[in-house]
Formats: structure tokens, C-alpha cells, sequence
């Protein structure tokens, strides 16, 4: 059973930082692209970055790039979004989600975690 666990979300001021998590299971995560996409309320699903399966190929969606860094780590299965310089505007659900195509917009991909919510305020 595929499986993708989101962590790391909370509340933080303008300019701070957060860390999100996603541990995954239930395929062989090296072999798959993935990608962080967020949902803010009221709005559609946002792709914000995507990684190919090795790690050395990275994409950015305009309203992220220069602030948030995708990784992974594949040997522990999990995939990173380090976001720094925290805007009001970031406040969404981020998931993870398993996809091939992961430097496209808007996102596509066949399996995605639960989410967790990331609050931006002062």
C-alpha cells in the first residue's frame, strides 16, 4: 500500500522558517519523482515545487522560487521543503504527492498524502 505522511507544518511569523516532512512507503522511492503542492483556502491546488528521483534535477513554481528548497533523502524515503522567508501568502494545506512529471504545473500525480496545515501570520 503506497503511503505518504506529511509532518512539519505549524504556525510562524512573516520571515520565519519551517521545515516539512514527507515520509513515504509502499514503493520504491527512487525510482519516482515527486512534488510539494499547497491548497490556501478558497483556492485551487497550487504546485509549489517538484524533484526527480535521483536528486540532482529540482523545479520551483514562481511565487516560491529563491525562498523554498526541495530534497530528498532516499535513503530514509522522505522528501523535504525547507521554507524560509515565510509570507502571509504561503498559508496553506501542503501535501506531497508521488509524480513523474514533476517540474509541470498545475500539478499532476497518482498518489498524495493527507497534508499538513502551514500557517503564516503576525
Amino acid at each position: 500500500e503506497v503511503q505518504l505522511v506529511e509532518s512539519g507544518g505549524g504556525s510562524v511569523q512573516p520571515g520565519g522558517s519551517l521545515r516539512l516532512s514527507c515520509a513515504v512507503s509502499g514503493f520504491t522511492f527512487r525510482t519516482y519523482g515527486m512534488i510539494w503542492a499547497r491548497q490556501a483556502p478558497g483556492k485551487g491546488l497550487e504546485w509549489v515545487a517538484g524533484i526527480n528521483g535521483v536528486g540532482n534535477g529540482v523545479s520551483y513554481g514562481d511565487s516560491v522560487r529563491g525562498r523554498f528548497t526541495i530534497s530528498r533523502e532516499n535513503a530514509k524515503n522522505t522528501l523535504y521543503l525547507q521554507m524560509n522567508s515565510l509570507e502571509i501568502e504561503d498559508t496553506a494545506i501542503y501535501i506531497c504527492a508521488r509524480s513523474n512529471q514533476w517540474n509541470r504545473s498545475p500539478p499532476i500525480f497518482d498518489y498524495r498524502g493527507q497534508g499538513t496545515q502551514v500557517t503564516v501570520s503576525s
